[in-house]
Order: C-alpha cells, then structure tokens, then sequence
C-alpha cells in the first residue's frame, strides 16, 4: 500500500501537469497530448482524491463544479472602479480622441502616441482576485462600483485558472476581463436545447451574461463559456508592467487568457489600420465583436491622462457600424421629459435588430423629425445606435403610402396640457407646465431616486409612477414622509418590502454634495459637472450664492448653464425643496473654500504649468500658487506671468521661450511659494 506521503507527492505532480496541459491548451491554443490522455491523468486525480479527501484543496483541477447552489448572489464592491469606455463611431471621432489624448500629453507636432488595441468582445465584463496565486473570488461589473459575486460560477469556466502558474505574480491581484461564449458552442447549445425544449437564447451575450447569473453552478458549467483578461483593476505592490501590453504579456504567462488579436499600435493611423483589420476578419473570428478597444500603452501616460466623470481619458471603444432593418411606422408619438423636452418616438412594426426586438424608436428633435421626413405608415430604416439606442436612419420614399402627412410639433403638451414653447436658436421644445405637468414630475422623480443620483434601492419606475398618479408625490422631499402603512398598501408591496424600501430611503440621506446636486436635476448638470461645482464650491451655501461670473469660473460650466445654475438656485420653489430635504435629514459633508488671497504675494501673477513635477503634482502646484493669490491658467500668451518647467514639458515651453515669458524650475517655483 502506497504510503500517504508518496500519495500527496503523486496528487501535487499531476495537479502541476494538469494544469500545465491546461495552459497549453486554453491559454496558448497549442495542445501537448490528446484528450484522451488529458481525461487518463484527470481520471487518475479524481480517484486518488475519492480515496483520500483529506488533500482535496480548493484550487485542485477536480474542483470546477464542487460548490453547492447559492440561495443568492452576495454583493462586491470593486476596490477600483470598473468603469465603462466612451465609444467613438466615426473616424473623425477617434482623430478628436487621439488629438485630446496628444495634447494632455503636450506632445509635439507629428510626435505619435502608442495604443495597445484589441477586439471589444460581446460578452459580459467580470473581475477575478487572486491572492497568493489561488482564484479566491470572481464578480460582475455591475453599476462599476458594486457587483455580484459569481465566485461559484466562475469556477467553471475552464479558461480560469484557479491556480496562476510560474512564480513573480504578486501577493494580491485584481484582473479584469469579459466572459463570452463562442459562437459554435452558442449554436450547439441552442440547438440541444431546441430538443430538449430548454430556453434557447437571443444571442451569445446574453447567453453569457445569463449563465454567469445562475444560482446553480452545475447548470454553469453547462455553458461552453470562455474568457479573455483585458487588463488589471488592483495590484499589490508594485506595476505588472511598464505599459499595457507588457501586462498582458505577464498575465498570460501566469496562465490567465488574454485575445491572441491584440497588438500594439502607432499613432491614430495604427489604430485605423487595425480598426479595418479586424473589420474584415469579424466574420471569421469564433466569437462576436462589436469594434476595437485602444488603449494609451504606457502605464505612466495612463495616470498622465487620468479620468472623466465614468470613463478613462486614455481608452476609447471603436465601434463597428450597427445593424440596420426595415419595418412600418405605426404611430409618431411626443414623449415628456424630466426638463419638459418634447421627444418625438416612432412606434414601429416590431423587428429583430442586433440581437433585441425593437418596437420604439427615437427621432430625436422635432427638426430631426421634419429633416428625415417620416410620416406614420412609412417604411423605414432602424438602427441600433451604437447598439444600444434604437433610431430611424432614414424612409423608403417609394414605398411611402399615399395620403402621408407630415407630423408638426404640438401646441399643448400630451400630458398635462400646458403650452409648449422652443427657445429661439435650441432643437428642443419644451412643456411649460413644470411640476404641474405629471411626465416631468415623474421623471423628475426617477431620476432623483436612480442609482447614480440619491440611489434609493427599491424605489423604481413602476412605484414612482404609482405615487404620482395617486397624488403622494409631488417633490423629491415628499419621498422622506412616506410611511410604512401607506407604502405596504400598495400594490405589489407588503410590510416586508415596505420596511425594506423605507430602509433604503433612510441610508440614501447620507449622500455625497455632488450626488446631491446631480439628483437636483438642474438642466444640463450631469454627473461630472456636479462634481466640478462640488469641489469648486465646497457647500451649498457658496454655490447658491454664486452669481454667474463665479460660477464660469469652473472647469465643466459655460455661459449657458451658469444661467441655468443661476436661474434654479434662484427659483424659490426650489430653494422651498432643498430645505424639506435637509428638514427631512438629507446631509452631505461640507467643506470650506478659501477665498481669492487678492493681497497675496502672487496676486496678479499668472502661472502656466506643463512637464511633470517630482516633488508635487499639478493640482498641488496649483493650489499652492491660488492660495497665495496667483493665477493658474492652461496655455501661455504675451499676458502669463511664469511657465513653470517640468520633465518632458511640451509646446508650452517652446511658446514660452518665443513669447519671452520668465520660466522657472519646480526649484525656483518653491523658492517663491517658501519666501
């Protein structure tokens, strides 16, 4: 009898070899044996494992599908965010892209940036955590903050090492990428299904996405699921590599499976030569795209770029044109707004587009409307836009039914009567009917409880709508008066859920200053602009009584929407609103901002910074120079003061140097901050 020592020596040996075949096969697409030996060397584990249970370990080969059916997903909060990419549909779109990327970097004339560029897989984004080399959890993206934990189902897929092989990989690493399911192994599925009388799925994506999502892992793995890593979301200690490709490059030597499509490109020519590469081999690939990924491939560059609002500033996602169909418009209807906007929708003969069957389609403005000519009965082209938002391209004019009117803008609004105006010079018309119209108060509502905004869980659409109609909602302050018996006797609610949404309503009074001020809904405020006037402002006193020559003073906010800003916050109606809200226990944390130092020693002074400073950052050295009553502005003229130097500094210098303005070292720039 084999003694337990050689025994565990034994299960270690083919746990490596087993996982090494694993490697050759998922990760590099290069076999060393045939599966008949791969199963012989399984089968061999599996039973020594039987016989000695005690050496099972987690990470073990054998251990895909042990776990038992989770009663329901728990929640992940991604210690960095998974943030979504903006998209660029044009070519022109990514030269607007590439010129931004170019100038943040203070990159000279004709000088090109380098990309990493691969496929945008159709799938469902995940992040997997290793610590000390073993998969300890896997989770959705989510909202990009909070996700599920999938760690069950994640296991199943054989494309997941749950042990990363070699040595090097760090003590704990968060990587990020999108599970997808091939496009023979979607077609099988279906077609078992079909016979078996199984659920038969729209699409490869969905197909993912749904089977991510099951409760119980056996019916996962299932699934022919398979992944590929596009990156690295956390990393203890020190960078994976210098650039992005390099990352990639360690991550697939550590067993983890990255797209063998990526590649590295030069300047935005590289990227459109891969862009229409790719194009041409979409058909042929095994699994769906919907267009490119590039991504700026130096590491330090990244950081350089940093982020906006939800997206990073060095990735944009090329996206292959949508698919487009033919159907009958049915009807032309007016849609109201959270603002009043009136929005023209075209209800369609149902169609099958891109994967959804689209029944509604947006025409966008009344001008958009007239410019397109679409009348009801016409046939015409549909599109999903970026393949999200379904849109009219355009009408079959010879297939135009006789007798067609034109659809005009109406005088009343279809909700609540009022007139409906347009400002001289906007696309956009407009109920007048403000709170009284119930389309605005709704949607002013849904908006204020959505997950980005206040983020009270529970409180959706559907209940909204039912509170308005029953004329308990009339301002986001009435929220905070709901009481458990009303809200239990509504429909589909009862005590448990009640007590459940009042919770929620009650967590969502500790918010953020700018998610407060973007659940405000003041027109033309999104998430970033709330965010520049929150840290510009500090508190709400100081942005209420802002006047517009100080509200242009922030970053995201022009002409227009400073009289926006300064028309809401002057609205008494409003201000009655935000007082019930704090009155009902709605706070933020406020801070102070200093005032202009006009007797400082740099008042007057007007500095220029460019390069990257070591001993501070930009924003430190801008801080630094306000609070002494200087001036920190983005390009140089005859009128700057100073051009503070850097490492690498860009054309600022050059124009600096001809415009004969002083420049100073970081040192000199400290020398005057210290005296």
């Amino acid at each position: 009898m084999a003694k337990a020592g050689d025994i565990g020596t034994r299960i270690a040996a083919l746990r490596e070899e087993i996982r090494h075949h694993n490697y050759r096969y998922h990760v590099l697409d290069d076999p060393e044996i045939p599966d008949i030996e791969y199963d012989r060397l399984m089968r061999e584990l599996q039973g020594l494992e039987e016989v000695h249970p005690e050496l099972v370990t987690p990470d073990s080969p054998t251990q895909r599908v042990g776990a038992e059916p989770v009663a329901a997903f728990g929640t992940v909060e991604h210690r960095v965010p998974m943030l979504s990419l903006d998209n660029a549909f044009s070519d022109e779109e990514l030269q607007s892209f590439d010129r931004r990327v170019r100038e943040k970097l203070e990159r000279e004339e004709g000088e090109v940036v380098e990309y990493a560029a691969e496929p945008k897989l159709d799938g469902a984004a995940v992040s997997l955590l290793y610590e000390a080399g073993v998969l300890v959890r896997g989770a959705t993206r989510g909202d990009g903050r909070i996700g599920e934990d999938i760690t069950h189902n994640i296991r199943t897929i054989d494309g997941v090492p749950l042990r990363l092989r070699g040595s090097g990989y760090p003590g704990v690493i968060e990587v990020r990428g999108e599970v997808f399911m091939p496009r023979e192994g979607f077609r099988a599925y279906n077609e078992e299904a079909a016979k078996t009388g199984g659920k038969l799925f729209v699409n490869p994506r969905n197909a993912a996405a749904g089977s991510l999502r099951q409760l119980d892992p056996k019916l996962t793995a299932q699934r022919p699921l398979d992944i590929y890593l596009y990156g690295v979301g956390y990393v203890e200690g020190d960078d994976v590599g210098a650039s992005h490709s390099e990352t990639l490059d360690r991550l697939q030597g550590w067993g983890l499976k990255t797209c063998p499509e990526r590649r590295v490109v030069s300047g935005v020519d590289g990227c459109k030569a891969y862009y229409d590469d790719i194009a041409g081999k979409r058909d042929g690939l095994p699994y769906d795209i919907d267009g490119v990924v590039y991504k700026v491939n130096r590491i330090s560059e990244q950081r350089e770029l940093g982020f906006v609002s939800r997206a990073p500033r060095w990735a944009i996602a090329h996206k292959f044109p949508a698919q487009e169909e033919l159907t009958v418009v049915r009807a032309i209807e007016f849609q109201v707004g959270r603002t009043g906007a009136l929005t023209p929708v075209a209800r369609l003969e149902p169609v099958f587009v891109g994967g959804v069957t689209v029944s509604n389609a947006t025409l966008h403005n009344i001008d958009e409307l007239h410019r397109k000519d679409v009348r009801v009965g016409d046939t015409v082209i549909v599109r999903r836009a970026g393949d999200v938002i379904p849109e009219v391209v355009g009408v079959i004019a010879d297939r135009r039914p006789k007798g067609a009117r034109k659809v005009g803008l109406p005088k009343k609004c279809p909700v609540c009567d009022s007139a409906v105006t347009r400002e001289e010079g906007e696309a956009v018309a407009r109920c007048t009917g403000g709170l009284v119209c119930a389309a605005q108060r709704i949607e002013a509502l849904k908006h204020f409880v959505s997950r980005r905004a206040m983020d009270i869980e529970g409180f959706g659409a559907k209940l909204v709508e039912q509170l308005v109609s029953l004329d308990r909602l009339h301002t986001p302050a009435d929220i905070y008066t709901l009481t458990r018996d009303e809200l239990a006797g509504l429909e589909r609610m009862g005590e448990k859920s009640a007590e459940n949404l009042l919770e929620s309503i009650e967590k969502s009074k500790s918010t953020t200053f700018s998610r407060f001020l973007f659940a405000l809904g003041v027109r033309d405020v999104g998430e970033a602009t709330a965010m520049s006037l929150a840290g510009h402002f500090g508190n709400l006193q100081a942005l209420q009584s802002a006047d517009e020559p100080a509200l242009l003073e922030v970053a995201d906010v022009g002409p227009v929407v400073a009289s926006r800003i300064k028309a809401f916050f002057s609205e008494s109606h409003n201000l009655d609103v935000i007082r019930e809200l704090q009155r009902s226990g709605v706070t933020w944390e406020e801070r102070e901002v200093a005032a202009s130092n006009t007797d400082g020693k740099l008042a007057g002074q007007t500095f220029v910074l460019t390069g990257t400073l070591s001993g501070m950052t930009r924003d430190q050295a801008k801080d630094l120079i306000v609070s002494m009553g200087g001036k920190v502005t983005g390009s140089v003229s005859a009128k700057t003061s100073y051009v503070v130097a850097g490492d690498k500094p860009g054309s600022k210098l050059k124009k600096a140097e001809d415009l004969g303005v002083t420049v100073l070292t970081e040192d000199e720039l400290r020398s005057i901050i210290s005296d």
